[in-house]
């Protein structure tokens, strides 16, 4: 008798506790769902089986606005403005930036990232170098601008580019040139409208490193002063009708020798060169040109 009150308790009661706990468990699930875990972690009252979200969703107000983007500090607009444009129509690398054959055509010289270093722009549109164009950009030590229009260059262009040692300005319409860095070593005019008179006398006089000069197929009617660093000068097509004993040596010293010249070009000038022996006397190689 007993064993059977005992099963009659156990088919009412395990049923009243199975019903009990799923009941609970509903609850606690409703709590979790709605509980605000920020809050109840600021009053410590999370229990510890209850995580924290990892995330915390972006309401809409967070998400920024058109008026919030136009919102950029100065800093960071001058920054845009100088260096995206630039390097998103050229090619930057790190201390490098190529511009050529840009399209949309490029009419003038691109604002450079700060520490370019080599800058080659050739075959494009830019008609004028401006005194403003390197002014900030004193790491440059080489510009390619072959190919373009320039007629004009502002005296003053490359007058802070100290570390300048290759200036390439050929196949354009220059007319004249302005003074050039203290530190070059190479000048490339070749191909432009350059005259005697858009030379200053002594331009490249005062360049102690310059060893490559290439001023052909211009209309220079006579050879500029030369440094003696000079090792090759190209003067080919120009309007060159005669040389002195000054113009490649030292006409009052027949002990004189240019040692580190080693190519001279004349071919397609006026004058002939065989009527001036003496002006090659200090060379080790004759120029090359008309001799008949």
């Amino acid at each position: 008798m007993m064993d059977l009150r005992i099963l009659l308790l156990s088919f009412i009661i395990v049923p009243w506790m199975f019903s009990e706990t799923t009941a609970d468990e509903l609850r606690m699930s409703r709590y979790t769902r709605d509980v605000d875990y920020d809050d109840l972690y600021s009053k410590g009252e999370v229990f510890r089986e209850v995580k924290k979200p990892k995330k915390k969703l972006t309401a809409i107000s967070d998400v920024e606005s058109p008026d919030d983007a136009d919102d950029k500090s100065p800093r960071e607009e001058a920054k845009n403005d100088e260096e995206l444009p630039t390097c998103l129509l050229c090619v930057c690398l790190t201390g490098s930036v190529y511009c050529e054959e840009v399209t949309p055509e490029m009419t003038a010289v691109p604002p450079l990232p700060k520490e370019t270093a080599y800058l080659y722009a050739r075959f494009n549109k830019i008609t004028k170098i401006t005194n403003k164009d390197f002014a900030d950009i004193a790491t440059l030590r080489r510009i390619d601008l072959t190919g373009n229009l320039i007629s004009e260059i502002e005296d003053g262009a490359f007058s802070k580019l100290d570390q300048l040692e290759e200036l390439m300005l050929a196949e354009n319409k220059l007319l004249k040139l302005p003074m050039l860095p203290p530190k070059l070593v190479s000048f490339n005019a070749n191909h432009n409208r350059l005259r005697t008179k858009g030379v200053k006398a002594n331009l490249f006089k005062k360049l102690t490193k310059l060893a490559y000069l290439y001023l052909g197929d211009n209309e220079l009617e006579a050879v500029p002063q030369l440094p003696e660093s000079l090792r090759i000068v190209h003067l080919h097509n120009n309007n060159i009708t005669a040389v002195t004993d000054e113009t490649f040596c030292k006409g009052n010293s027949s002990y004189y020798i240019r040692h580190n010249m080693q190519e001279i070009r004349l071919d397609g000038n006026p004058v002939m060169l065989a009527q001036h022996p003496n002006s090659f006397i200090c060379l080790k190689t004759l120029p090359v040109g008309n001799y008949k």
